[in-house]
């Protein structure tokens, strides 16, 4: 059993490596990202290569960063190394220049985390098969709206793949004041979500600042529920707008913003079942 979880472990290294450094690679590809969703799988193969065929599009600070894992475990038992991803992120050292992969065990995880600037690099890793839950209930009330995600990234170079991030603070209802409620906010450059849940229900998602990569993810809110002025390429992502909201609405803040969509847009028709809106749409 511990010869089969290093190999996932080593396996789970090698995707986040690759996810991180998608965005400087995509940033300076001239390959268009194609409309017809059936072909981005091709085309995703053909513009990410493994990082020993990309040469100097890799900063050095990244190429030295990845030379090493440092493999941390995270288990709610007690098994691992913490019981906390709090703990397990107080254990890296500020000025971190090494990739730090922090394995999570599946569970609920009740953390409101915190990723400050002098700590890049890092890596949440979860089992796709029983994928880890951070929660928190957070709201812009208690905290300010982008201080009340569940999960804040101030850091560069961070990786999530296979995670579950959720606010569960009561869904607003139009009347209640400081409603907003962030699952995640993206604040650091070169960021990766790789098959990651992104659950709220106002203000799911603060992207905040920087370049984000986010692919095959899913993505669930109701009112601007996806915000902030990064510059970012979500691919094969699903979003949808939660049942019987109020409002339905992705705001992209201000002309500072540059979303490219490749995939589909799911809204919610109430409890009827859902309609499709493929392609590109920004609201």
């Amino acid at each position: 059993m511990t010869g089969k979880r290093s190999r996932n472990i080593e396996v789970g290294a090698a995707i986040c490596t690759i996810l991180v450094l998608a965005p400087v690679v995509l940033s300076q590809n001239s390959s268009p990202i194609p409309v017809d969703k059936s072909q981005l799988k091709a085309w995703f193969n053909a513009n990410i290569k493994p990082a020993s065929a990309r040469g100097s599009t890799i900063d050095p600070a990244l190429a030295k960063a990845e030379v090493a894992a440092h493999i941390i475990k995270v288990k709610k038992d007690g098994s691992g190394d913490f019981d906390t991803i709090t703990k397990a992120i107080a254990s890296v050292p500020s000025g971190n220049t090494k990739r730090v992969i922090i394995s999570i065990g599946g569970g609920s995880y009740r953390e409101k985390i915190r990723i400050d600037r002098s700590k890049p690099f890092i890596t949440f890793y979860g089992d796709p098969r029983n994928m880890p839950n951070l929660s928190y209930d957070g709201t812009a009330r208690q905290y300010g709206t982008v201080d009340s995600a569940t999960l804040i990234v101030e850091s560069d170079y961070f990786v999530a793949a296979n995670i579950v991030i959720q606010n569960t603070a009561p869904r607003p209802d139009g009347v209640m004041v400081g409603a907003q409620a962030v699952s995640l906010r993206i604040s650091g450059d070169k960021a990766a979500f790789y098959n990651c849940k992104i659950i709220g229900f106002q203000d799911t998602l603060c992207d905040d600042r920087g370049n984000h990569f986010f692919k095959d993810c899913y993505i669930r809110g109701t009112v601007d529920f996806i915000f902030g002025s990064g510059k970012s390429l979500y691919l094969g992502v699903t979003v949808i707008t939660a049942q019987n909201c109020f409002l339905r609405r992705i705001q992209v803040q201000g002309k500072r913003s540059k979303f490219q969509w490749a995939g589909e847009i799911r809204q919610a028709a109430n409890r009827r079942g859902s309609q499709t809106f493929p392609g590109s749409w920004l609201y």
